[in-house]
């Protein structure tokens, strides 16, 4: 039983593999392809989060390999098409991260929204800013959610606890499924223009690239707040950039970026908007969520090489 794991996980949830077990475990790796792909030449698992490529050429260099297991959720990194012709399984730690997510979520739009909570600089410096930092409330904001799967559900049951509308637009989802009881089920240009926080909950495929652009934009209600957590390629960054200098957001928090990691090049386009929160796509990275994660993807990899 030989794995290969590229990026960062729990290690103590590596226990759960046989004793026998060959393991490489370096983090490093996937900043290290040359390194990486020799590697793999035996490898019958390989364990990744969102960065490593499990591309044909990956695929091509690992012959033995039987699973592929990932610490997250996403699979935008991962050539399912390629990996089903190669009968190779791949197992997402589904719902392992959920509750990090929709609490950085929740988190997110409170800080944005109360505003009150960027005035450390302010402070310090002897001023008294009390009115100029006079916010909102979540109560009786509604929260939009841009795809309706587990983790928007997770957000929405947290928006209703603090007195929150919530509505969602998931085309996927039948308007008879019951997860939409207490949810409004609208269509995206009537969502945008509802809602006062916009979350999104999409995977990144050529129908949701840029599916936030500077028309959906343009479309947000005046002073409403946009939270990303799905997939950087999901939103237009600059015209983002551009709705937050023209004041028509109250703010955004974007834990994902088209480029990762975010270099001070693609940054440039984000400086001096302080309505802005940017996080090193860590929404679904709590010590808690990092725990459950590892120990799921080492469970479901150690089943498909034991079956």
């Amino acid at each position: 039983m030989r794995i290969v794991i590229t990026e960062f996980m729990d290690e103590a949830a590596l226990g759960g593999f046989p004793a026998h077990a060959d393991i490489t475990y370096d983090p490093t790796l996937v900043d290290d392809r040359p390194r990486l792909l020799p590697l793999l030449a035996d490898a019958d698992a390989l364990i990744v989060r969102n960065r490593t490529q499990v591309d044909a050429a990956l695929l091509g260099a690992a012959p033995a390999l039987r699973v592929v297991g990932r610490l997250g959720v996403g699979l935008d990194n991962i050539d399912m098409p390629a990996c089903a012709a190669r009968n190779v399984i791949v197992h997402p730690a589904t719902g392992a991260n959920t509750l990090a997510v929709a609490e950085y979520v929740i988190a997110s739009a409170m800080v944005l929204r109360r505003g009150a909570y960027r005035a450390n600089a302010a402070m310090l410096a002897g001023d008294w800013p009390r009115s100029a930092l006079m916010g909102h409330e979540l109560a009786g904001a509604t929260m939009g959610l841009v795809g309706y799967g587990a983790i928007a559900r997770a957000v929405a049951s947290r928006a209703r606890d603090l007195g929150m509308a919530v509505a969602a637009f998931d085309p996927h989802l039948p308007a008879d499924d019951p997860a939409w009881l207490g949810t409004d089920r609208l269509d995206f240009p009537v969502l945008l223009a509802k809602a006062d926080i916009l979350s999104l909950h999409v995977p990144l495929t050529d129908a949701t690239r840029h599916l936030i652009d500077g028309t959906a934009l343009a479309a947000m209600k005046a002073g409403a707040i946009l939270i990303n957590t799905a997939r950087g390629g999901v939103v237009d960054e600059t015209a983002l950039a551009a709705a937050l200098r023209s004041g028509h957001l109250r703010g955004a928090a974007l834990d994902v970026f088209e480029t990762e990691p975010l270099t001070a090049q693609a940054a440039a386009i984000f400086t001096d908007l302080p309505s802005l929160l940017l996080t090193p796509h860590i929404a679904g990275v709590t010590q808690e969520a990092n725990i459950r994660v590892s120990a799921l993807t080492v469970a479901r990899v150690r089943e498909t090489l034991e079956a």
